[in-house]
């Protein structure tokens, strides 16, 4: 494995955002490394070790929660600074479940850049992030419970928008077609992630 000074790992699915983040990073002196989701992260991971990783959280194969534990399961990864991006995963129980899986920051989408930059600075200069509180059934657990909250949430979501649709003229509906789509893709996709943990686990 490499080990890469300075080099940050940015994870994320959706290319416009990842290429954003890359470049502000780049802008700001840092070095970038992407990875379009988890599992490519891992991959990477096998060989090249960064300073930092700065990941979203909901993306396909494995996700940001998923990546974070098991990142903290192999000590060749156990300590490497991470920070977590969201624009779905924004309520305080889904930050302490973040930082008890041993991230260092849990910041909002779209993200101030100010922050981020103060984020790895800091990471950079004190790597240590401690070790994860969070046993493997309490992990799997926690993690079904933010699965299940945000399942619920985007169905209710892409029910206000398909009222909000209905009541509009169909030239405006585009956007709102759109915006549907993209509900629907992630509800499909935190439903396949509640599936699979939840073959895991005991029946609640």
């Amino acid at each position: 494995m490499t080990n890469s000074n300075g080099l940050i790992m940015v994870v994320e699915d959706i290319p416009a955002v990842r290429e954003l983040i890359e470049l502000q990073l780049q802008a700001r002196g840092f070095s970038t490394l992407a990875a379009r989701d988890g599992q490519e992260a891992l991959d990477l991971l096998t060989y090249q070790r960064p300073a930092a990783i700065v990941s979203d959280i909901l993306m396909p194969r494995v996700d940001g929660f998923s990546l974070a534990h098991r990142l903290r399961a192999n000590p060749q990864t156990a300590m490497i600074p991470l920070i977590f991006l969201s624009a779905t995963y924004v309520s305080q129980e889904d930050e302490t479940f973040a930082l008890n899986l041993g991230a260092m920051r849990f910041l909002p989408k779209p993200v101030d850049l100010e922050e981020l930059v103060n984020a790895l600075n800091k990471a950079l200069q004190t790597p240590e992030n401690g070790p994860p509180t969070l046993e493997e059934r309490e992990f799997y657990v926690g993690y079904r419970q933010r699965l299940k909250n945000k399942l619920q949430q985007k169905s209710q979501q892409i029910a206000r928008t398909q009222q909000q649709m209905a009541a509009v003229a169909e030239p405006l509906r585009e956007t709102y077609r759109n915006a549907l789509a993209e509900a629907q893709e992630q509800y499909e996709e935190i439903q396949r992630e509640l599936e699979a943990i939840s073959r895991l686990l005991p029946p609640e």
